[in-house]
C-alpha cells in the first residue's frame, strides 16, 4: 500500500449509510463482492459505480458509513478501486471495519474540497493537498499500528504475516 495517494475526488454529503454504499436490494450478491461492487454508492450517486476509477478518492461530510455493521460496505468501496475515504466524521463500526479490510480513512474538514479536485494525500503525516485549488488541509495522521494494518492489507493478512495482533 502506498503511503502517498493521489486521485480524483468524488464528493458526497452527510449521513451516507451502509445502505447507500451497499444497496439492500443487492443483498443476494453478498457472496459475490466484485459483482456487488458494481453497485457501490449507486443510491447516493447513480453515476459513481460506472465512472469511479482505480485510485479515486471519496470525500464526504459527517457520519459516513452509519447504519449496519456489515463489512461489505468498506470492502466493496475498496474493490471498486477507491484508494481512500476522507470525511468530517465516520460511523464507529464502519471506521473499524475499513481498517480491518485495509481501506484508509482520514478525518478532516472537507468543505473546501470539491468533486473532481485532484488530491495528494500523505497518510502518515495526515496532509491533504488539493492540487486543483493549491490548498493544504491537515488531518489526524493514521497511527503507526493502524498504518501497519493497512500496509499488510488488513487485519486478517496482518495476523497471517505476524501471528497474533500486538500493539507496540
Amino acid at each position: 500500500m502506498e503511503r502517498i495517494i493521489r486521485g480524483k475526488v468524488w464528493k458526497f454529503g452527510d449521513n451516507i449509510s451502509t445502505d447507500h454504499i451497499a444497496p439492500g436490494r443487492y443483498f443476494h450478491l453478498r457472496t459475490n463482492l466484485p459483482e456487488l461492487a458494481k453497485h457501490v454508492l449507486e443510491d447516493a450517486d447513480p453515476e459513481f459505480p460506472k465512472k469511479v476509477k482505480p485510485g479515486d478518492i471519496i470525500v464526504a461530510g459527517n457520519n459516513f458509513g452509519l447504519g449496519s455493521s456489515r463489512e461489505h460496505a468498506p470492502r466493496i468501496i475498496k474493490i471498486a478501486g477507491v484508494s481512500c475515504v476522507i470525511a468530517k466524521s465516520f460511523a464507529r463500526i464502519f471506521y473499524r471495519n475499513a481498517f480491518n479490510i485495509g481501506l484508509p480513512l482520514l478525518t478532516a474538514d472537507t468543505d473546501k474540497i470539491d468533486e473532481g479536485d485532484e488530491l495528494e494525500i500523505d497518510l502518515e503525516k495526515g496532509i491533504i493537498k488539493d492540487l486543483t485549488k493549491g490548498i493544504e488541509l491537515q488531518s489526524t495522521p493514521i497511527p503507526p499500528f493502524m498504518m501497519r494494518l493497512l500496509e499488510d492489507g488488513g487485519i486478517v493478512e496482518h495476523i497471517k504475516k505476524h501471528g497474533d495482533f500486538k500493539v507496540d
